[in-house]
Parts: C-alpha cells; structure tokens; sequence
C-alpha cells in the first residue's frame, strides 16, 4: 500500500541551500499545489482531502506523520496554516469540483506552545515570531457550512 500524498507549500521552497521563502516563491508554490491537487482528485475516484490546519509550529507535521498510514492510500493531505476560511477555499472548492470528500483537521494549540515549537525548529524553518502571531490572530475553526464533509480538532497539547 503506498502512502497519502503530501502537500506542504515548505516543501516547494526548499532549495539546496535549505528553505528559502519570498512572497512570489510562496505564491508560485500555491499555485502548483493547486494544479497538482486538481489533477490528483480528478484522476482518482476514491480520493479524499484532508486539510490538517493550524498556526505554524502546532504539530501539523507531526500529526500526519503519526497517522498517514491510517489515512489510507487514497487520502490527499494539505500540510499547512489556512488560519481562516478565505485562505481554505480553493481547496474546498477544487474537492467539491471533483467530487471528493474533505475533511478538516484542526490542530488547536496555545499561542505560548506554538512560539515555544516553533523555536525548535531547523534555523531555515522557523517562522519569525510576528508572522506567527499574525496567522494565530487569523485562525478561525473549520466548519461544515464552509465545505468540509467532516471536521476534527485535535488538542495539540495532548502529544
């Protein structure tokens, strides 16, 4: 069985040098996210997206490494922010347009945890501490009436 495919926009910054983030890198990165999204949810009829949202630094990662595998092989996972719903409806929208479920994954965490995961990071993937409190004044919890079929919240606290 092979693994759910992953989009995280960090990845598509990467460069051998490391992570390297401008405002048009990030742009161009969504941008082929959504063209691959696109082309993987309409090729496969058994797809369905999981969107795993949360401030940076609250465990995303970390939460769909633990349960990738149990997501099964034709889940489709964004790995990323998406504090509010402007910033989730492309996706939605893509998933609707191909007949896919979505289903919402909220990684809830304190701001404090966050900052304080976030300084753990490799120097090339910590977010500054101002962008992070910007995307933590953004979050709004993922709903139904914005399109998800489904929607989990996760007390990152927890572990």
């Amino acid at each position: 069985m092979s693994l759910p495919r992953v989009f995280n926009p960090d990845d598509y910054l990467q460069t051998s040098e490391g992570r390297v983030f401008s405002a048009e890198r990030n742009e161009a990165a969504w941008e082929q996210i959504y063209s691959d999204l696109q082309g993987i949810l309409a090729a496969t009829s058994e797809s369905c997206l999981y969107v795993v949202m949360g401030v940076q630094g609250s465990g995303k990662t970390t939460w769909i490494q633990k349960n990738r595998a149990a997501l099964g092989s034709g889940a489709v996972i964004i790995d990323a922010a998406l504090p509010a719903r402007r910033h989730r409806a492309r996706a939605l929208a893509i998933a609707r347009r191909c007949g896919r479920r979505a289903i919402g994954v909220w990684i809830q965490v304190p701001l404090t945890q966050a900052l304080a995961q976030n300084a753990l990071r490799p120097a090339d993937e910590v977010v500054p501490e101002a962008a992070l409190r910007s995307v933590f004044s953004l979050l709004e919890p993922p709903s139904r009436d914005e399109g998800f079929d489904e929607v989990v919240i996760i007390d990152g606290t927890a572990g």
